[in-house]
């Protein structure tokens, strides 16, 4: 046997999730007797072929319960369950919890452990269907937690946003720690301006002769707007390239170094997560309230709900 036998098998399997029928109908399907198939299947996938067909129509009942609207009702007669209790009982053992719940929790995971990388594969879906990558949600809760944390600082008087911080760490070697809440918020922005540069050969902001309008909350909404536009291009494109590992070299500093445009991701998105984290407990101490503790999943969480 070699491996186009046991892709015709699955497939005899896979086209068969909307059909009736039992093991003899799959047999027939398959143009093999019914000992003959099973015994067959079994040797090669190590599943038996109803024991897979149930998997998937399971697999498929949960990626419709995440995914769609469709009444768990519908749902249950899809999967080949006479009743909506039968359905209930075995994606509980399946899933390990009930149907009602797993939809309630907005899970989207339909995977179940199998014996074979063989799954129920889900109609492909775009940027606008909602898929993303870690690349989206990094990138895109980097500048929502960034955003957000200047829209509150706009209700702080300029005293506020430049009061000493108490016990600022010295992270970075190469410049002083941050001396108040402005700087902190200066550097988030300036790291996406000062690295797009970099890798759109582009030239070094004057960041010492920055003048003090450049440093309110509203302007530095501005520059972050056109950072990220241009940082989310040049690594959107790197992202759609598969060209993490990639070089390029960075003429801004002295002398020249090359990075990989996966490190220099890894690094912004390290470093500007906890300069916000320490941005945020700033805010709090000057008696902003903020929702939140910065997290990933709280940006995630704004783009389900506007769907």
């Amino acid at each position: 046997m070699n491996p186009e036998d046991a892709e015709r098998l699955t497939a005899v399997v896979v086209e068969s999730l909307d059909a009736s029928g039992d093991a003899d109908a799959l047999a027939r399907r398959a143009a093999r007797s019914r000992t003959q198939f099973f015994r067959v299947f079994r040797a090669l996938i190590d599943e038996t072929p109803l024991a897979m067909r149930r998997r998937l129509r399971l697999e498929r009942a949960a990626w419709q319960l995440g995914r769609t609207k469709l009444p768990v009702t519908e749902i249950a007669l899809d999967a080949g369950y006479g009743s909506l209790e039968a359905f209930t009982r075995a994606f509980h053992r399946a899933f390990r919890i009930s149907p009602s719940l797993y939809r309630r929790m907005g899970a989207t995971h339909f995977h179940l452990p199998a014996p074979t990388s063989i799954h129920f594969c889900a109609p492909a879906s775009g940027p606008e269907g909602g898929a993303m990558d870690l690349f989206d949600l990094f990138a895109g809760a980097d500048s929502f937690h960034i955003r957000k944390l200047l829209e509150h600082s706009r209700t702080l008087t300029d005293a506020q946003l430049d009061a000493p911080l108490d016990n600022s760490p010295h992270v970075f070697p190469w410049p002083a720690p941050a001396r108040s809440l402005r700087d902190l918020l200066k550097r988030l922005v300036q790291t996406k301006e000062i690295w797009t540069a970099a890798m759109a050969g582009g030239s070094l902001p004057n960041l010492d002769a920055e003048p003090p309008e450049l440093g309110t909350p509203d302007a530095l909404l501005t520059r972050l707007e056109t950072a990220d536009r241009e940082f989310s291009r040049i690594l959107g494109d790197v992202r759609n390239r598969n060209a993490w590992s990639d070089t390029f070299v960075d003429a801004l500093c002295e002398p020249p170094e090359t990075f990989s445009f996966g490190g220099t991701f890894a690094h912004i998105i390290t470093f500007n997560t906890y300069q916000r984290l320490v941005a945020l407990e700033a805010l709090r101490r000057l008696g902003v309230k903020v929702e939140g503790f910065g997290c990933p999943t709280e940006y995630e969480a704004t783009l389900t709900s506007s769907r």
